[in-house]
């Protein structure tokens, strides 16, 4: 990778990419201002920035450079240095591990995430719409068929960790957690990490973490964007606390229209309900207890995109025999 015009230390490279010098960073963030702050998760703070080459970044500013933080530090960079794909955030450097400030630096994405828009203070009822829903599903699904054919499992897939930019268009991130997983392994053992509400209950109560634990993830993110509701809410009843548990009880007992958001034109447009009734068929399936039970991503991907054109073909057709 060719080195920017910031400042390198020394002008070195780890796995390809520029070093930054921590106090550059610093600079670039307003020595990390909160109003420059993006987020706040459980790996880090991200803050808005500008390079003295101009290019606005997100950086992330690890909580801590204890061993674990390291370790993370180390793991996030590997993994991001082996992919390239449109549908994932891109990193253009950090900082070097033996820094006193463990810093990430990314792209930009400037639309916030999936959950701000769904179901944040900020969300707007009926957007985005439906059409750009089903989109941002597909795009993720995209990016997760491309990192399972890289042998890299993401383990933290969640609507806060899908990134929009001024089209909607995704950019998934925060791969602290992932993992990547070795050629003709069924599984890996390994503690559970992960999101609560999230995460694959069989993962959580075996200890085997396999490309499907991505799966089932990527199916509370399809219940979640026909509900606008979030994957976790303890004010909801205490068997419905978690989405998914919320989703399949309402599939189960033919009450889908009491899990769809009702700004969506779940019962308004026929079309639209048809599309939504499939997607949330296909999340069922994602969230089933058992792995084998659940479709690959590439199965996914691929209902997912029969989905639209069917809706496309709709449209059509109505508009076909409205003008006729």
């Amino acid at each position: 990778m060719a080195q920017t015009s910031a400042t390198l230390e020394n002008g070195s490279v780890y796995h390809g990419l520029p070093i930054f010098d921590s106090d550059d960073l610093k600079n670039a963030t307003n020595d990390f201002d909160p109003a420059a702050e993006l987020g706040d998760g459980g790996f880090g703070t991200v803050f808005k920035g500008k390079l003295r080459d101009g290019r606005v970044v997100a950086v992330k500013r690890l909580y801590e450079s204890n061993h674990r933080r390291v370790e993370q530090f180390v793991n996030e960079v590997d993994i991001l240095t082996r992919l390239c794909h449109t549908n994932l955030v891109s990193l253009y450097g950090c900082t070097s591990r033996q820094s006193h400030r463990l810093l990430l630096v990314y792209e930009y994405v400037p639309n916030g995430t999936v959950a701000d828009h769904i179901h944040s203070d900020l969300a707007k009822p009926g957007s985005p719409p439906w059409s750009t829903r089903l989109n941002i599903a597909i795009e993720t699904a995209n990016a997760l068929v491309y990192l399972h054919a890289s042998d890299v499992i993401h383990r933290d897939v969640k609507t806060s960790h899908i990134l929009l930019d001024e089209n909607f268009r995704v950019k998934v991130a925060d791969f602290h957690l992932s993992r990547l997983f070795p050629v003709n392994v069924t599984h890996v053992s390994t503690a559970p990490q992960g999101t609560p509400g999230f995460i694959d209950p069989e993962y959580l109560q075996c200890y085997q973490l396999t490309e499907k634990s991505d799966v089932y993830s990527f199916g509370v993110v399809l219940m979640e964007l026909i509900s606008s509701l979030p994957a976790v809410d303890i004010t909801r009843h205490r068997h419905e606390i978690n989405l998914s548990a919320l989703a399949i009880n309402k599939i189960q007992s033919h009450a889908l229209h009491e899990l769809v958001d009702p700004n969506l034109g779940f019962d308004t447009d026929y079309r639209t309900g048809e599309m939504i009734t499939a997607v949330a068929e296909l999340g069922f399936q994602c969230l089933e207890q058992g792995h084998d039970m659940r479709p690959s991503m590439e199965e996914v991907l691929k209902t997912l995109k029969e989905i639209q054109n069917r809706g496309d073909n709709m449209e059509k057709s109505d508009q076909t025999e409205y003008s006729g």
